[in-house]
């Protein structure tokens, strides 16, 4: 009866120390989770610079995992190249070991005040991110109070004659201590977790030097196998199991030396410092960062070998998702940005229909208008795949920031789907109406024509830089080129009251479908300039006359 009590007061503080750790990612991801992936992207130019960013984005979420998952969208899409990304997890493993050194000292008097400030942030503060921040208060103060109590409930274990002996038995074998140390923090989705589980087993004298070092290992292959099974659910997709891939691969070596020196690493780790908490958290740090030295200089050669053994997906479904990777949602800012890579794809199919459309009007080619009915296929399975995976993000796990970014996201794709509907139903079958009337058009009419969806596909470029990088220009420039579509109109609707017949009946039914197209895509500008306080209900505020700035081409400063 005695063992199982322990067995269960045991399990019970791992559990706490899992929710203060959840609480603390949680929290920081909504306080600044946005931030950091936009910190992440940006530092992923070179080896070095990205190394550097996993180790901070890890310190700070605390879970290599996550950065893990970062990582593995950007790669997956192109965004940056293999090396780096692999860099970016060579950094984030170092930095779960700071956080296991920062954990390993005796602060369980500070746990009581971390708890206490964090609930009085949490239950008063007014602004959101104040909130955020308590919460992160309040995991680190349950992650130390879980330590305390695995400490004092391992003291009995040296009485415990079944527990003794088994473990004795264990002591001298690395491999198996090894396996079990990995299955603890596979199990725990956590380094840090397993970790300061050997850490307690050492600290109350269960586990040897020896042993614990192969634990330490062991808790480090354990957290590479996470992120791989978790990329793993599209088979056809191998691409994104390179970055997991290759951090496992990073590890397993990083292993296999550590077992071979085993002897050595320990009696050097002992003469560091023999007292068994820091020499398990040293022994962590030892690893991950001669790890990151020696594989450093080599991620090229390893992103080369990964591509080959990884290749491309080929022959891909152009209607079906790429980006919506559902081990993400567990990680918000992550989900969030592969929904907006993916409505990245309605735009471009949205860009190859105009281009369609154009192509249909000038040499009134029924192929093209069949091909951009295809494109809208595509962009409403993609839509729907879209809103469906927001959807499953769960609303309570996000900040305010992250809310309208996913209100963006599903605005976007939206507007796009609208504008794609407008080519399809109206602009193309305006096109046929040409074909079957045997071109009334004159060459000035189609040459309008084509010159607005040019203009067309430039706004829609604009919509993009103001959807991805929030670009307060593009925004003012995708209004006034609303305006710009409304003159066009005007013009045509007085060429039909000039009695020039059906050339300018047709004329204006394009020249209205394109305006609906363009003011759909201009919707993406409305939220960042009323953020900005420039635009108005039913215009872009100005400290002078709306009109003559906007017939003159200027545009008012910003708010």
């Amino acid at each position: 009866m005695t063992e199982f009590r322990l067995l269960l007061d045991l399990a019970g503080e791992a559990a706490l120390l899992l929710w203060g750790l959840h609480m603390v990612q949680s929290g920081v991801q909504k306080a600044f989770g946005s931030r950091l992936r936009h910190a992440l992207g940006v530092a992923l130019g070179g080896r070095v610079r990205a190394f550097a960013a996993g180790l901070g984005v890890t310190a700070v979420l605390q879970s290599s995992t996550a950065t893990a998952l970062m990582v593995g969208s950007f790669a997956a899409s192109g965004a940056v190249a293999l090396a780096p990304a692999l860099a970016a997890m060579l950094g984030g493993n170092l930095g779960t070991a700071l956080i296991v050194q920062l954990l390993s000292f005796d602060v369980a008097a500070v746990f009581p005040g971390l708890v206490l400030v964090g609930v009085l942030a949490f239950r008063r503060a007014k602004r959101a991110r104040t909130r955020d921040l308590g919460r992160v208060s309040i995991g680190l103060g349950l992650m130390l109070l879980a330590l305390h109590l695995m400490v004092a409930s391992m003291a009995p274990v040296e009485t415990s004659p079944t527990l003794r002996a088994l473990l004795a038995a264990l002591a001298d074998q690395p491999l198996p201590n090894l396996l079990l140390a990995a299955a603890i923090a596979w199990a725990a989705h956590s380094s840090v977790a397993g970790v300061l589980f050997v850490a307690s087993l050492a600290g109350s004298g269960v586990a040897a030097p020896g042993a614990a070092f192969a634990m330490v290992l062991g808790a480090n292959l354990g957290s590479a196998l996470n992120p791989l099974l978790e990329a793993g659910g599209d088979r056809e997709d191998t691409a994104r199991l390179r970055v997991p891939m290759g951090n496992l691969i990073n590890r397993v070596l990083g292993a296999a030396i550590g077992l071979a020196l085993l002897p050595q690493a320990v009696a050097w780790l002992q003469a560091l410092d023999a007292a068994p908490a820091r020499f398990v958290a040293n022994a962590h740090l030892a690893f991950n960062l001669a790890t990151g030295l020696l594989a450093l200089p080599l991620l090229p050669g390893l992103a080369r070998l990964l591509v080959r053994l990884l290749p491309d997906r080929t022959a891909a479904d152009p209607g079906a998702p790429r980006y919506l990777d559902e081990a993400a949602l567990r990680t918000p800012s992550v989900a969030l940005a592969n929904a907006a890579r993916e409505v990245l794809r309605i735009a471009d199919r949205v860009e190859a229909m105009l281009k369609a459309s154009a192509e249909a009007f000038r040499a009134a080619d029924r192929d093209a208008a069949r091909a951009a009915g295809r494109l809208d296929d595509e962009v409403d399975r993609l839509h729907r795949a879209v809103h469906d995976y927001l959807s499953q993000i769960p609303r309570d796990a996000l900040g305010e920031e992250e809310i309208r970014r996913l209100e963006e996201v599903q605005a976007f794709a939206i507007a796009l789907e609208h504008a794609a509907d407008v080519m399809e139903r109206d602009l193309l079958r305006h096109a046929g109406k040409r074909l079957r009337r045997g071109a009334p058009l004159e060459e000035a009419g189609l040459q309008e024509i084509a010159e607005l969806h040019g203009t067309l596909q430039e706004q829609l470029r604009l919509a993009i830089a103001v959807f991805m990088l929030e670009d307060a220009e593009a925004a003012r420039a995708l209004v006034r080129g609303k305006e710009g579509l409304r003159v066009a109109e005007r013009d045509a609707a007085r060429r039909l009251a000039a009695g020039e017949g059906d050339a300018a009946g047709l004329l204006l039914d394009a020249v209205r479908d394109l305006r609906r197209v363009g003011g759909h895509i201009a919707l993406v500008a409305h939220p960042l300039l009323e953020r900005r306080g420039e635009l108005l209900p039913s215009r872009l505020a100005t400290d002078t006359a709306t009109d003559t700035a906007l017939a003159d081409g200027d545009f008012p400063p910003s708010g």
